[in-house]
């Protein structure tokens, strides 16, 4: 079984020495399901590293959860806004289960980043990585129905069904959570 650093390192195409390095300077934290690492409206500029469990990037709009995304072993987290701007979070970031996390300042990441060219382009591949997967989600968006958006979120997360409420898989899809249903019949029906 693949650990949570061999994880972060394919996922983010980065050396697992380098890896090793930084977790030796981050600080491990423990999350019961609930309990949030950032929230909206506040300063964090931390970065973090999802050692265990699934985790919601989500915020409130005009009174609705809208769910953004979902990270999990071997995932960097943070707020984009703390941590780039130095402004409050717009998102929370929540504990879907009891969880784990390993942290580091934007201080004490930067001087990380400043130590050698090889630092400096984990650093850059890292952040790479997150525009990608921001890209992705942008375009799956898009795709002309949510049951595609469905099944290929199922394909690359089928723990989520097991441990998110349906109604942040909804949100995030951009559907309501009686079309997740509908969907979710309907997909049942046609197995065989």
């Amino acid at each position: 079984m693949m650990t949570f650093l061999e994880r972060f390192s394919r996922k983010y195409k980065l050396p697992i020495e380098a890896c090793e390095q930084l977790l030796g300077r981050m600080e491990r934290r423990a999350y019961r399901k609930g309990e949030c690492a950032v929230r909206q409206g506040e300063f964090n500029g931390d970065l973090y590293l999802v050692s265990r469990g699934i985790w919601l990037g989500h915020y409130l709009h005009e009174g609705n959860d809208i769910s953004l995304w979902f990270a999990g072993e071997g995932e960097a987290i943070f707020s984009t806004r703390s941590y780039v701007a130095d402004r409050p979070s717009s998102i929370t970031i929540e504990a879907m289960c009891d969880a784990e996390l390993y942290a580091i300042s934007r201080s004490a990441l930067e001087r990380f980043f400043g130590e050698s060219v090889e630092a400096a382009n984990f650093g850059r591949r890292l952040f790479e990585v997150q525009f990608l997967d921001l890209e992705n989600w942008l375009l799956a968006g898009g795709a002309p129905r949510a049951e595609e958006r469905y099944r290929a979120l199922m394909e690359e997360n089928p723990e989520l069904l097991r441990i998110v409420p349906l109604k942040h898989i909804a949100s995030y899809l951009w559907i309501t959570p009686q079309s997740l249903s509908r969907i979710r019949a309907r997909l049942h029906r046609k197995k065989p």
